[in-house]
């Protein structure tokens, strides 16, 4: 794995272990895609203890030139030539009485496909809000509606930075609807009935031996895409899991099928 990559994993994993411990007893969802992108480019504008502190959080300190591997990352994800629709979109909303630098507007929309919109935050803060709320709306195919509360700007706000992230994709093996049927699934100590799809085929499996885990890996069409589930045997708690097993970075141990690398 080269530098960039290893440092955007190194990110992931290390938000991933921070939220776990915080919600531990709740769902998390996140894209950490999306997270650091949005925070290069306020690294891009920064100098001195921000920047270095800036780097340091984002584990970039060893990932040489950041702002290219994000552009060839970013062109990458926003391919067309593939079975699944994946699409990442950028964009800052800066108040307009702000003087932001020319070389920094154009380093956003070279490196990050982010166009700075000017908007007066100052004068009409609602309004701002809800424009911020209709372009990601649109760049999510009306999955996410309101990004930004109400309250979450003020005339006080000076620039916003916004990514929004959408996919779709359509699995390798497809699931047969009619053996969908509800199922007990544990949350901690509690038992509830949910609707869980079934489906009997051979798939990529493989064990986890310190967390006592097992990892299943189910692939979409095209196999560019994975979908990757980490199941706790019984008994395990799942904060010990977050705790350690995310330090793993080798192939793991084959068990019917090609081998599961983690």
């Amino acid at each position: 794995m080269d530098d960039f990559g290893e440092a955007n994993g190194s990110f992931a994993i290390t938000l991933l272990k921070m939220l776990g411990e915080e919600y531990n007893s709740q769902n998390v969802f996140f894209s950490p895609l999306s997270i650091s992108s949005a925070l290069a480019m306020v690294f891009m504008g920064a100098k001195g203890d921000t920047a270095a502190q800036m780097s340091q959080a984002l584990c970039l300190n060893k990932a040489g030139d950041v702002h290219q591997g994000f552009q060839a990352l970013l062109s990458d994800v926003n391919r067309s030539d593939t079975q699944y629709l994946l699409r990442t979109a950028n964009r800052l909303f800066g108040e307009k009485t702000c003087d932001f630098l020319p070389d920094f507007k154009e380093s956003c929309q070279k490196f990050y496909q982010a166009e700075l919109e000017e908007l007066s935050f100052a004068k009409d803060t609602e309004e701002c809000r809800k424009h911020i709320n209709d372009w990601v709306a649109e760049k999510t195919e009306g999955k996410i509606s309101e990004i930004l509360g109400v309250g979450t700007v003020d005339p006080l706000t000076k620039l916003v930075l916004v990514n929004a992230i959408y996919f779709k994709g359509r699995w390798k093996e497809q699931f047969d609807r009619k053996h969908t049927r509800g199922m007990p699934f544990k949350v901690n100590q509690e038992k509830k009935t949910v609707q869980m799809m079934f489906k009997h085929d051979k798939f990529k499996m493989g064990c986890i031996e310190e967390v006592q885990s097992q990892v299943l890996e189910l692939p979409y069409a095209g196999e560019e895409l994975s979908m990757v589930i980490l199941l706790p045997d019984e008994g395990m708690d799942l904060a010990v899991v977050f705790s350690s097993c995310f330090i793993l970075g080798s192939t793991k141990k084959e068990k019917g099928g090609k081998g599961t690398y983690i």
